[in-house]
């Protein structure tokens, strides 16, 4: 008798963190694992780690496109689940940001996963099943001071997903949003290089609140409290992928918890005060 294939799942963002830990977690878990990255030697050093591993840039059509013709191709043209999680943080007030540098965080974290999204869902509905898993945040639905680049990615993502939930009920498509707090990852060393490239420091009228935010930004270890390891994505990751019945949502670390609770029952304003306590934000 033959053995079944093993449900296959693509996943984008592998070169570290929770894209990293979660290829791994789910090929030890017996899936095959497209484990795809943005840069040639980290696609290179993931193929070294024993992951089946090709290059996909969200910023770059044809890559994308490329991706996954060939994930199609090696698969026999199905594919069980997505697992959406490359993308970066844009620091900066919502001010000092021009429109070069919202566009270029809109790419990666939102319109790349849709381009993305889109050529999967044919081959999903062909198969009758399939599991689509955007990782998203806390900040997809709460909104703090000088993250206002990713809270808008986020958001957006939040909403698409949302929207394509309700119009893939019935086809066997199942599309979950997976919502870390403070993750141990490279995000913070990541994010610091774009506030350094694109953020007018000395000529912008926050520069005294920016200088507590690169403290924060540039501190070793954790700089947040309740942080986990990316363990505890994988954990949803995992439920969201074998439920008959996934949530649409999945929060991850104790600050979402909290912040989802206090969004329910306080008042915007309250939730501004807030905010801007645990952010530092100050006056700002």
């Amino acid at each position: 008798m033959t053995e079944p294939s093993p449900r296959s799942i693509l996943i984008t963002g592998c070169s570290s963190g929770i894209g990293h830990h979660v290829a791994h977690g789910l090929k030890d878990r017996g899936y095959r694992v497209f484990a795809t990255a943005r840069k040639p030697e980290d696609v290179a050093r993931l193929q070294a780690e024993g992951l089946e591993s090709l290059a996909l840039d969200l910023d770059d059509e044809d890559s994308i496109a490329s991706a996954v013709e060939q994930v199609l191709e090696r698969s026999g043209g199905r594919l069980y689940g997505l697992f959406n999680n490359g993308a970066y943080g844009q620091p900066g007030a919502v001010e000092d940001l021009d429109r070069q540098t919202l566009r270029a965080q809109l790419e990666t974290n939102l319109l790349g996963w849709h381009d993305l999204t889109r050529r999967i869902i044919p081959v999903m509905r062909a198969q009758g099943e399939g599991r689509i898993i955007q990782n998203s945040s806390v900040l997809g639905f709460a909104a703090m001071p000088y993250r206002g680049a990713y809270n808008c990615s986020k958001f957006a993502l939040e909403g698409l997903a949302d929207t394509l939930r309700l119009e893939l009920h019935g086809s066997g498509i199942h599309v979950s949003l997976i919502e870390p707090g403070p993750i141990r990852s490279r995000f913070r060393e990541n994010a610091y290089a774009r506030f350094l490239e694109n953020i007018d420091m000395e000529n912008s009228p926050h520069r005294e609140a920016y200088r507590g935010m690169i403290e924060r930004l540039k501190k070793e270890g954790d700089a947040a409290p309740f942080t986990l390891g990316p363990e505890a994505v994988l954990d949803k990751v995992v439920h969201a992928l074998e439920s008959r019945n996934p949530r649409p949502r999945y929060y991850v670390t104790f600050p979402t918890y909290l912040f989802g609770y206090l969004r329910r029952v306080l008042s915007s304003r309250m939730q501004d005060r807030l905010m801007r306590l645990v952010s530092g934000g100050g006056k700002h």
